[in-house]
């Protein structure tokens, strides 16, 4: 599309916004003054100019609300055929599974709960969960079933070689050059992983005495009381608390809040 047309559809945009909050007048003055209640007919008028206007209802309803009805998705029965359905993994390609496995369980305190080695394929897949040692299955079989039964586990995949390969090998989502053939920036749609902690500073404290990467500290930017991490190949982790967002007065790396 050339310049003009997006200035057109800019132009369409704001007359649409303006005609919407102009609709949206006469219901908010007789629903918000208690001295007027509207008859029917007030009413009726009211919905008939707005089905006669020009825009679309979808286009109208956006612009005057703002936001999307969650509610059903909060309420009723589980849809039938997935009640035992479980959020078993995430799964990311890693450069090299010694680093990665030694982040997630020397770091973030995970556990290694199973894995799976397929050199007919060349590449190994590692599963770590936050799980107590004292869960993990001493047979493979055993360590299968507890896998898949286990809620947030990530899946640290490995493909044979990529960890003599110079430089980061995965693209992390998050206007990432890594990968692209014109060295810019993609527009990602995988972000980060999350877990949760009593108390963030603290556990920024410990990371940065650990020497890992951060992205945000829990001081930096605009939302304070919560942190972003790197793993060894670059995705980010969010470490966010186990309550509140709470900010204290200056965080690991020295930032005020």
């Amino acid at each position: 599309r050339n310049k003009s047309n997006d200035n057109e559809t800019q132009q369409l945009s704001s007359t649409m916004v303006i005609r919407s909050a102009l609709l949206t007048i006469p219901l908010f003055l007789a629903t918000s003054i208690s001295a007027f209640t509207p008859s029917t007919s007030s009413v009726a008028t009211i919905a008939s100019s707005r089905q006669s206007s020009s825009a679309p209802q979808t286009q109208l309803k956006m612009s005057s609300e703002g936001s999307l009805d969650v509610s059903s998705y909060m309420t009723g029965p589980t849809p039938e055929g997935t009640e035992d359905f479980i959020m078993q993994q995430t799964m990311v390609r890693v450069k090299d599974p010694k680093k990665s496995l030694d982040f997630y369980c020397n770091v973030l305190g995970f556990k290694l709960i199973h894995y799976s080695e397929f050199p007919e394929w060349k590449f190994n897949v590692y599963f770590v969960a936050p799980v107590s040692s004292s869960t993990v299955q001493p047979t493979q079989s055993g360590r299968w079933n507890h896998c898949m039964t286990t809620p947030g586990c990530i899946e640290l995949t490995w493909n044979y070689g990529s960890e003599t390969e110079e430089g980061k090998v995965y693209n992390t989502g998050n206007a990432d050059t890594t990968g692209t053939s014109d060295g810019q920036k993609i527009r990602g749609g995988f972000g980060h992983i999350g877990i949760t902690t009593p108390n963030v500073y603290k556990a920024c404290e410990r990371f940065h005495e650990l020497g890992v990467e951060f992205h945000k500290s829990p001081n930096s930017g605009g939302m304070k009381g919560l942190a972003f991490i790197k793993d060894p190949d670059g995705y980010l982790i969010e470490v966010l608390p186990q309550g509140e967002m709470v900010a204290e007065a200056v965080d690991c790396l020295g930032v005020a809040a």
